[in-house]
């Protein structure tokens, strides 16, 4: 069976990681063949390329600029009638909401991938709501929760995304990224891999630091650069925010990256102290394959994946997070406790063949239910 993922291209963060992956394992579940189509050509379209993925281009659109969505409309149509697809997946309310109807008027399963909290606020949800799939895919039980906001008959299937373990590093690779980007072989260095948005807690993490600028021997690496206006002045207001709580020194913003698993091997803890749910946290997962103990807040759906033996979960306030991280960089017992605990927790939440056969599964019930 093939089916295509439909999706805009044009920025990167952790849909478009789950759409490497997913071109990168499908060998693990020869059943589905996955294909592309986005609108955006873009380091995503590069990546899915190079995993050996089929793209289909539908040309850039601008939802201001009626006639670029017909046209895009009408390239997923001829490409509809053309391949035969067993279905197709939009992934979150922008494709949902644009070419969901092209899918429905062609009479092909239609299925959406929750990778988000949905509101049914967002004029894109209302747009998407219009087109109900025949199937929902909410990345955890957390994303399930809020689905009737936007489709409240809809079934659904929760599925942890596929994370496929790390290749063997180099043993000398840690001393390398380590003397490359500053850090002392005895320094415990604290690692925030994440989109540059603000409710993925920057400015919480800087103010907890602000209270351990007497605990010698730390460090922190911000991995992840700004992509929108928006973003360049919130990575502005952190720089400023550094230099205000005298952190000048111990804070790294390393911009967009392409080895985020290397940073992960050659850092000791992981933290990403969220403002608000986080749907999933592809990030978390990665961290925990590295062997870092993940420290987080305590709400969406890290409450599912991440617990004592792992990670520390934590109130999403200054002061009990700086505790949290305290403990672990003075505690290298625990820190080493609780980082051996993580690769077999990604692996029993995220291992890419039962992720692989569970989708077979939901695609073939599809079609079996169409043809009855």
């Amino acid at each position: 069976m093939r089916i295509l993922h439909i999706y805009s291209g044009n920025l990167y963060g952790g849909i478009e990681t789950f759409l490497r992956t997913l071109a990168r394992v499908q060998r693990g579940a020869p059943e589905l063949v996955h294909d592309f189509a986005l609108c955006f050509e873009g380091r995503l379209s590069q990546e899915l390329r190079e995993a050996g993925a089929t793209v289909h281009l539908l040309g850039a659109v601008r939802v201001r600029h009626p006639w670029t969505l017909w046209r895009a409309r009408g390239e997923l149509t001829r490409l509809l009638e053309r391949e035969g697809y067993a279905a197709v997946v939009c992934h979150a309310a922008w494709p949902q909401a644009l070419f969901g109807p092209v899918v429905r008027t062609l009479g092909v399963p239609l299925l959406f991938y929750q990778h988000d909290t949905l509101t049914g606020r967002h004029w894109l949800e209302r747009w998407a709501r219009v087109t109900e799939p025949d199937l929902v895919i909410s990345n955890s039980r957390f994303s399930a929760g809020n689905l009737a906001n936007v489709y409240p008959r809809a079934r659904y299937k929760v599925r942890y995304y596929p994370v496929p373990p790390p290749e063997p590093a180099d043993p000398n690779e840690r001393s390398r990224v380590r003397a490359e980007l500053g850090a002392k072989e005895q320094d415990v260095v604290i690692v925030q891999s994440c989109r540059m948005e603000g409710w993925k807690g920057h400015r919480l993490l800087l103010e907890a630091l602000g209270r351990l600028t007497g605990l010698p021997g730390w460090g922190l690496w911000v991995a992840g650069g700004a992509q929108r206006p928006e973003e360049v002045r919130y990575l502005k207001e952190l720089e400023g925010m550094v230099s205000r709580l005298g952190l000048g020194e111990r804070v790294r913003f390393l911009g967009q990256r392409t080895d985020v698993p290397r940073l992960l091997r050659a850092g000791d803890i992981h933290c990403q102290p969220n403002m608000g749910p986080e749907p999933f946290g592809l990030a978390f997962i990665e961290a925990l394959q590295a062997g870092l103990p993940v420290v987080t807040t305590a709400m969406g759906a890290p409450l599912e994946t991440i617990d004592s033996t792992c990670g520390v979960l934590v109130e999403p306030e200054p002061g009990a997070l700086a505790e949290a991280l305290q403990r672990l960089i003075q505690d290298g017992e625990e820190r080493r406790r609780l980082g051996a605990g993580g690769p077999a927790r990604a692996l029993a939440l995220c291992e890419p063949s039962v992720y692989l056969r569970g989708l077979a599964e939901d695609v073939r019930s599809l079609a079996e239910r169409r043809r009855s």
